[in-house]
């Protein structure tokens, strides 16, 4: 039993410090001081190898030894800024995923209504609980923290991604010039484009929540569970995003004050699976 118990303390432990320095590496990719950190060690470790294994450089071996135990102070003292940061996220934390989102939300809203003002068409999808691989993979693949300036680029006429939608989860764009399933019902208007029937159809296959910009009259609609909306506002699309994506409301028009105006088509997914 003790054997036993010694054996599952020694594995947790392990666990633990992977964990540990999984995560303090993961945190510290990509940063300023990360480089410098790895330079650090690699001579460190050429010295010590040279001096311990090949010549026997007794001082230098010895100044090494009283080295490696500053490299933690070495560590802190590189890498404060972003250890400030973490600790600071670290104290936040229950609050730092809804700021995320609506930072996010505010970032859609500005280039949404930046590219109506100019016409410039686009389809944007905001994704929620239902999955998107499929979509995702046939996509142009993406990892972009989320920015006005960048989603605006994407759809700026005669940019190589343009066509097609780009696909939003949390606060990255992770794929562009994606192609939509187009809704199946026959009853739309006869004068809802392209990027709106794309809108609807995916708004009946998941449950994600499509805006698309008209690249003719530059009005901005919205698509979820299966209700295309229009004419939105600065506030208006911001209250439905906040309502839809942060709060997670079940989106529906009576519970958010939207009109039976505002509605340009509302189906049901029920008809388009059964054919109607």
């Amino acid at each position: 039993m003790e054997v036993f118990e010694y054996i599952a303390k020694t594995f947790l432990q392990i666990g633990m410090l992977a964990i540990l320095f999984y995560a303090v590496l993961y945190f510290l990719r990509g940063t300023r001081g990360s480089n410098m950190l790895v330079g650090i060690i690699m001579v460190l470790l050429v010295m010590w190898v040279l001096s311990t294994q090949f010549f026997k450089l007794e001082v230098i071996s010895f100044l090494l030894d009283g080295i490696w135990p500053l490299l933690a102070t070495a560590v802190i003292v590189i890498f404060q800024p972003e250890l400030r940061r973490a600790f600071a996220q670290l104290g936040s934390a229950p609050f730092i995923y809804q700021n995320r989102k609506k930072e996010a939300m505010g970032e859609v809203a500005s280039a949404v209504f930046s590219m109506a003002r100019r016409k410039c068409g686009a389809l944007i999808v905001l994704e929620r609980e239902t999955g998107m691989r499929q979509i995702v993979d046939d996509a142009v693949k993406l990892d972009i923290k989320l920015n006005a300036l960048i989603i605006e680029s994407i759809f700026y006429p005669n940019s190589p991604l343009h066509d097609g939608a780009i696909i939003i989860r949390n606060d990255r764009i992770i794929a562009a010039h994606a192609i939509l399933p187009l809704s199946r019902n026959t009853k739309l208007p006869h004068d809802i484009g392209t990027r709106h029937r794309a809108a609807l159809g995916m708004s009946e296959e998941s449950d994600a929540v499509i805006i698309v910009v008209s690249e003719e009259t530059g009005q901005i609609s919205l698509a979820c569970d299966g209700i295309l909306h229009k004419n939105f506002s600065p506030e208006k699309l911001i209250r439905f995003l906040n309502a839809l994506l942060i709060e997670r409301n079940p989106g529906s028009a009576t519970d958010l004050n939207i009109t039976s105006d505002d509605v340009i088509y509302e189906n049901h997914k029920d008809e388009v699976d059964n054919g109607h």
